[in-house]
């Protein structure tokens, strides 16, 4: 019988929570979603429409997997470039591309392209081990010291503070970026469309965990002045037209004391700080993923309403088998949106899924996402 189903077949390299976020979304068009990770209990395993274990590091796993589908995309940026490059050397298209990913996977990379673009960023310079650090002018301190590769998620990155914190730095090609006197943090997701369209969701305000440095709270839209958004929107849409990207490209900003805007990182992938979008928006990251990759319109990403939304973290000392208290007690609060990622195992800190609250203002929806903070637990 003859498909007729006009969306292509789709391969996610990943089978992590952003896959299973998209697959969720791409069902509702009867997509076929193909899957590849190394863990079998991996969020994806549940609905994708064939999963595949294998390593999406490994230059024959992504090549064999890649073959299979028409459009491979990703969801964690970790991936074997090399066969994505003889992929679409053999006409599978491939979104990000492969060009992006090997840029954003190396976080000096980044920062060269920031540099030769004039984006604005942090100062920085490139050091190959901790004695380079310590011949280091006393001016460059504080810094944060990123190792190259393989950080996401506060992972690979430490704050030295002065060089009496050498003893905690990493002995490995990294960079260093002066720190920013910083007013806040937010975010900006810009998708790249076919024919040269880019389109921006309302920027984000962000605060981080404490702790386990990522994001606890985001609220939606941004209360920062317009004057200040415009700005970092603009600076998305340059970012995205000078990387050529096809899909979603999150891009994470500092706001210094003196309102300057500065670019921190980026991820070319459905991001933590677009997760609001599948209550706050008229179309999720999620959508605009799929609509790009797919050759799609670009859908409206206006503001449905004002929205906050919390990570769901393990507990501090419980790891194993995942239980979940008090999710009878805030399914009962109006306006508040439960996402759990199917993962089964919880260890401190952990993603294990986010909430979503709408309200009729950020204060209002922030006010409750505290009170759900206080009462939701994941322990084991």
């Amino acid at each position: 019988m003859k498909q007729t189903n006009p969306i292509p077949t789709i391969g996610i390299l990943g089978g992590g929570q952003l896959g299973r976020m998209f697959i969720q979304n791409a069902i509702r068009y009867d997509a076929e979603i193909f899957v590849m990770d190394p863990d079998l209990s991996a969020p994806c395993t549940q609905i994708a429409s064939k999963f595949v274990q294998g390593d999406f590091n490994d230059y024959d796993s992504v090549l064999d997997f890649g073959r299979t589908v028409d459009v491979l995309t990703v969801e964690i940026e970790h991936v074997n470039t090399s066969a994505l490059q003889q992929l679409e050397k053999e006409g599978v298209s491939v979104y990000p591309q492969s060009s992006v990913l090997s840029l954003i996977q190396h976080k000096g990379k980044q920062k060269d392209f920031y540099h030769e673009f004039a984006i604005p960023t942090s100062p920085y310079v490139f050091v190959n081990s901790k004695s380079e650090i310590e011949s280091l002018e006393d001016s460059w301190f504080p810094c944060f010291q990123k190792l190259f590769t393989s950080g996401y998620d506060g992972k690979g990155v430490k704050r030295l503070n002065s060089k009496a914190d050498l003893s905690e730095a990493f002995d490995a090609p990294s960079l260093l970026e002066k720190s920013v006197d910083l007013k806040m943090e937010f975010a900006v997701i810009v998708s790249g469309h076919a024919n040269g369209i880019y389109s921006t969701f309302p920027a984000v305000d962000m605060v981080f965990h404490p702790e386990a440095n990522l994001v606890e709270f985001l609220s939606a839209p941004s209360a920062l002045p317009t004057s200040i958004t415009d700005r970092a929107e603009k600076i998305a849409k340059e970012i995205a037209l000078r990387l050529n990207i096809r899909g979603i490209l999150a891009i994470e900003f500092f706001l210094d004391q003196n309102n300057e805007v500065i670019v921190n990182e980026m991820a070319p992938r459905p991001h933590n700080s677009g997760h609001h979008t599948i209550q706050g928006n008229v179309v999720s990251q999620f959508e605009q993923h799929f609509r790009s990759i797919v050759g799609w319109a670009p859908g409206d990403t206006s503001t449905v309403k004002p929205a906050v939304m919390l990570n769901v973290l393990g507990e501090p000392g419980y790891s194993g088998a995942v239980k979940y208290v008090g999710l009878d007690e805030i399914s009962a609060i109006p306006g508040v949106n439960v996402h759990l990622y199917g993962k089964k195992i919880t260890k401190p800190f952990r993603k294990m899924g986010h909430i979503t609250v709408t309200a009729n203002s950020t204060k209002e929806a922030m006010e409750i996402a505290h009170r759900v903070k206080s009462i939701i637990k994941v322990i084991a």
